[in-house]
């Protein structure tokens, strides 16, 4: 899954002022400045407040952060057994029961605006595949 302008999402924690962007600016208001009302790329705080509002997102959906990997979130509910791996705006979801990974990438829709980019091929340069582990 891929998160659309995923840093628009994040939420500031302090006033941030910007001038205003060329060709918006009229002879009258030339000296007024913007107060931003949610982060925006090329502010040193966007990724930071983008991963704090997915984290309470997902937390919200019953995963669990990883305290050794972060980027990294869990969730267990009897026998089905859900990861979700944030890389920037990127989110790979694993799990052994596809109707529970399709309502995590339908409510994770729900919550911001996604491309659903299909099976993985590879991760990190590896090659994946599946594994039945029920024929065996």
């Amino acid at each position: 899954m891929d998160v659309k302008t995923a840093f628009l999402n994040g939420k500031l924690e302090e006033d941030v002022y910007m001038t205003q962007p060329e060709g918006f600016v009229t002879p009258e208001d030339a000296r007024t400045v913007c107060k931003l009302q949610r982060s925006i790329y090329g502010l040193k705080q966007a990724s930071r407040s983008w991963n704090l509002r997915f984290n309470e997102a997902i937390q919200e959906f019953g995963f669990i952060r990883n305290e050794d990997e972060p980027c990294v979130y869990k969730k267990f509910s009897g026998s089905i057994v859900s990861f979700l791996v944030l890389y920037v705006d990127d989110i790979l979801i694993i799990g052994n029961d596809i109707p529970t990974l399709q309502s995590i990438k339908t409510w994770l829709s729900s919550c911001f605006s996604m491309k659903d980019l299909g099976e993985a091929a590879y991760i990190l340069g590896v090659k994946t595949i599946e594994i039945d582990l029920d024929d065996s």
